[in-house]
């Protein structure tokens, strides 16, 4: 006699289910739950243009990423929030971030005076964080779960301008005054800081040393009472918008110091070089990174492919060379923490950081005590022969040759500045 196929009512089966459910183990069930990184961008306001540029090569990380299988067997996600370039709003997005949205995972904001105010609130919930461009923010908050990835070394306030004041100081004949014109923010006022401590290891002489508000739209003004203080070096600590203001009220006014520049946030960028053209020649400034030799890698070669490719239709820097590489890497590095320390847990992220060597689309970077680069890399690059406002010119290293450190230098400083606009 054989027995037919069981039949089991509606609520045993349901019975059944539940108990079947029971035995799945619950890393399996979270294993299609995103794993979050959650952060805030400046995608309108005046920091725009960089902070849509690095969001852009975040989403290029994360699309990596999940092609790959994502992290810990689950796809990331990016959870952000324009911060509108202000600094008021900061607090309240990452307390969102992290008490609402619960992420797993924090990284900081564009620029240092966004990051500074994220700080309280990361390190109220003990959680890591790694910070894009952040000028010595540790140095008040000393946060051991603090991370960086700007290539400035355990100085970064002196380093910042070390490389402007060491081109200086090898020139003949030695220029002697220096001007200082910064705005009142905290990066700028780090920045500016750092400088009088290379002014003084150089032997030169301060004869203006003023800050400006955040808010001055004329620089007019600022530039003509710097010449009237007659410096050889003018260096100028400032914003995307002051950097733009300063340069075309330079030009207009026809200062001509020996050597001028400095650490100008927005240079950088692709928008503002286009935007500015010609009257760049000459400056001295930062540069995160070029393709220049030194600092070229297949990996870098392959991310940017993939940037410039979306940049247009995104509306963001078409060349990506300022922020893309160090965003994308802050991530990398991140992701390779938790791949290798098996989870979200902060503490072991922390421990994993502060140990090890990370190889990056940006270069090689490895963490010191107080979260800031063991070993310094900023670049210092001179712009010079730019004829109208064409973009090709600007994918050329020989445009934007560097002049320090001396070992990824290519090329010789124009001096003193005039000859450069020839």
């Amino acid at each position: 006699m054989s027995i037919g196929p069981v039949r089991l009512s509606g609520g045993v089966r349901f019975a059944a289910l539940v108990a079947l459910l029971a035995l799945v183990p619950t890393a399996a069930l979270r294993a299609a739950e995103p794993l979050t990184v959650g952060f805030s961008m400046s995608s309108t306001g005046g920091l725009a243009s960089p902070g849509r540029s690095a969001l852009l090569a975040m989403k290029v990380w994360e699309d990596d990423t999940n092609a790959k299988g994502g992290l810990l067997g689950r796809p990331v996600k990016l959870v952000y929030y324009d911060d509108q370039s202000n600094p008021g709003n900061v607090p309240g997005l990452y307390t969102k971030l992290l008490d609402v949205d619960k992420v797993d995972l924090v990284i900081g904001p564009y620029g240092t005076v966004m990051t500074a105010p994220a700080m309280p609130v990361v390190m109220a919930h003990n959680k890591v964080v790694i910070s894009l461009t952040a000028l010595a923010v540790n140095r008040q908050f000393k946060y051991p779960k603090y991370f960086s990835m700007v290539s400035l070394g355990p100085k970064p306030s002196v380093e910042m301008s070390r490389g402007f004041f060491a081109v200086a100081a090898a020139q003949t004949p030695k220029p002697r005054t220096v001007a200082i014109a910064a705005a009142d923010s905290e990066f700028a006022l780090n920045a500016s800081e750092g400088a009088r401590e290379s002014i003084q290891a150089a032997g030169f002489k301060i004869v203006y040393d003023k800050a400006y508000p955040p808010a001055t739209t004329d620089f007019t003004p600022i530039v003509r009472a710097v010449q009237a203080a007659n410096p050889d070096i003018f260096f100028m600590a400032s914003y995307p918008t002051d950097s733009v203001g300063l340069i075309r009220a330079i030009n207009e006014v026809g200062f001509k110091p020996k050597l001028l520049g400095g650490a100008m946030a927005g240079l950088q960028a692709t928008p503002i070089k286009l935007q500015l053209g010609p009257l760049l020649n000459g400056v001295i400034t930062f540069e995160n990174w070029l393709p220049a030799p030194g600092l070229m890698n297949p990996a870098v070669t392959a991310m940017l492919k993939t940037y410039q490719a979306r940049a247009v239709s995104e509306g963001v820097d078409p060349l990506g060379y300022f922020l893309g590489p160090n965003a994308y890497a802050e991530l990398q590095i991140l992701g390779e923490a938790v791949a290798e320390t098996g989870g979200v847990n902060d503490d072991k992220i922390a421990d994993y950081l502060r140990i090890h060597t990370f190889k990056t689309v940006f270069g090689e970077v490895r963490f010191g005590p107080d979260g800031e680069w063991v070993e310094p890399r900023q670049i210092y690059v001179q712009f010079r022969n730019i004829t109208g406002n064409g973009i090709e010119q600007f994918t050329d290293p020989a445009k934007e040759p560097v002049l320090d450190p001396p070992s990824l230098k290519s090329g010789t400083l124009i001096y003193p500045y005039a000859d450069a606009l020839k």
